[in-house]
């Protein structure tokens, strides 16, 4: 499970409405059928417009100056691992939102307890995901499209008569590279903009900064966990703890769904590989082994390149450990193992 909380960002200031990116959420409806398309939906409906979405969060925003961020945005991205387990279904998924968004509103630190009841969401899944210049699959294939390109190039300026060639030999060595390319998908080499294949079902949250009436500050982005401020002569306590939501986020998923989290998948060994690379690795080679051998397929599933690793925990080679560590820290950043 990856779970990304961001804030409205619109250059310095934040004063921009949110309709730019409800429009950006309903792309992947275009040409699709009613019936299968996805709509936004909040603690308690199913259907909500996208134009009720835009007016309710741009309305919400009392007392919040330009400095200030109108809303969050919340990314929870399930593992193909994990939508496998529950067969990717969306009614699955859309009970599972409801459920963390209590242990969101839960994971506020304040005089009075926040409830779900309190916070003012809305959010869409998306079932579809493609490749950007980031992904590495697309930088691995890079040399190759850059080569294709000069060579596509070339028959265009032949064509212009600038140049002379010949064009079937060049177009035979483009055929080759097209071939040759490391990451193909279906038959073609990977490019950005080319859907990734596999349940890539993601949820979408647009979380208003404010609560439901309007009335207080709601801050996932804030710095501390809990922290108690004078404000007029009182002392009011503030905060939010992103590990305890995460951690009950990723609770739920598998108490609700039956899910036998490998150590690889959790929360706590993504927290142990960025405190303590040595004990996260060591932890990983002293697993049980069938526990061990769930491990290192998925990590290879992410492309992570295992090493020879001594099963012995003393015995850790430096060398291994660092070339497993960087294809490890590529994995977790990018979410791809499920963490």
């Amino acid at each position: 499970m990856y779970i990304a909380i961001t804030k409205q960002q619109l250059g310095m200031n934040y004063k921009g409405s949110v309709s730019d990116f409800v429009n950006y959420l309903k792309k992947e409806n275009e040409d699709k059928s009613l019936e299968l398309q996805e709509h936004f939906f909040d603690q308690y409906n199913d259907k909500v417009s996208p134009e009720s979405v835009i007016a309710e969060i741009d309305g919400n925003t009392a007392k919040l100056s330009q400095k200030d961020p109108k809303f969050y945005s919340l990314v929870v991205s399930p593992s193909p691992r994990e939508l496998k387990h529950i067969n990717n279904n969306s009614e699955q998924l859309r009970k599972y939102v409801r459920e963390i968004m209590k242990d969101y509103s839960d994971s506020f630190y304040r005089d009075q307890k926040v409830t779900v009841d309190d916070i003012k969401y809305y959010a869409k899944l998306e079932h579809e995901r493609t490749y950007k210049g980031t992904d590495k699959k697309i930088q691995e294939n890079q040399p190759y499209a850059t080569k294709i390109l000069q060579l596509k190039n070339e028959i265009r300026n032949i064509h212009q008569g600038t140049i002379t060639g010949n064009i079937k030999k060049l177009e035979k060595e483009i055929a080759q590279l097209e071939k040759e390319a490391p990451h193909q998908q279906q038959g073609k080499r990977i490019v950005r903009g080319m859907r990734k294949e596999g349940y890539q079902t993601h949820i979408h949250i647009v979380v208003s900064r404010k609560d439901r009436t309007n009335s207080f500050s709601l801050s996932p982005g804030s710095k501390y966990k809990q922290s108690e401020t004078v404000l007029n002569g009182k002392i009011v306590k503030q905060g939010f703890h992103r590990e305890k939501f995460y951690k009950a986020a990723e609770k739920r998923f598998d108490i609700a769904f039956g899910y036998n989290r490998n150590f690889v998948e959790s929360y706590k060994a993504k927290n142990m590989f960025i405190k303590d690379p040595k004990k996260f690795f060591a932890t990983l080679v002293g697993l049980p082994s069938t526990e061990k051998q769930m491990a290192f397929k998925l990590l290879h599933k992410a492309g992570v390149n295992i090493p020879n690793i001594p099963t012995n925990k003393v015995q850790l080679a430096y060398n291994a450990f660092m070339k497993l560590k960087k294809g490890v820290g590529k994995a977790i950043n990018s979410g791809s193992i499920g963490i």
